[in-house]
């Protein structure tokens, strides 16, 4: 199934994240000092302030504001690239720069044939090296399953 980065549920992305961290929803409404019902508003939400995303990083540990700008870096115009962030957020939960979705992303492309890979590393900026650490590491693991 492809995943479209163009269209961000932020509320749907965060609810997914809860169910995989098995986080209660009692913690969460403590967390938040909001209702159950609140909280079940907030995951249909498909954007949210962003201090609430924000709370939602701290309480999951998951930097929710990557989703945008891995969008940013996949869909911005050729020749608009925005470059690397430097290392500036005491808020950095993840070693790498590209999260799952944006891997699978890039290898559902591959496989079905849409883009070929010097298509990717040139349209989006991705290092050959990163790109071949990829499909050996993850396209063989979906092969097997």
């Amino acid at each position: 199934m492809k995943s479209d980065f163009k269209d961000i549920h932020i509320g749907k992305c965060i609810k997914k994240m809860v169910e995989e961290r098995g986080i209660s929803t009692d913690r969460i409404c403590n967390y938040f000092e909001d209702s159950e019902n609140e909280i079940e508003l907030m995951y249909d939400q498909k954007s949210l302030n962003t201090e609430i995303v924000l709370k939602w990083s701290k309480l999951l540990k998951y930097d929710f504001f990557r989703i945008y700008s891995q969008h940013l870096i996949l869909f911005s115009p050729p020749g608009n690239h925005i470059s690397k962030p430097r290392k500036i957020a005491p808020l950095q939960f993840r070693k790498n720069v590209y999260t799952m979705e944006i891997i699978d992303f890039v290898l559902e492309m591959l496989n079905t044939g849409e883009k070929t890979k010097q298509q990717v590393i040139s349209e989006y900026k991705i290092p050959k090296t990163t790109l071949y650490k990829w499909i050996s590491k993850y396209d063989q693991k979906n092969r097997n399953e």
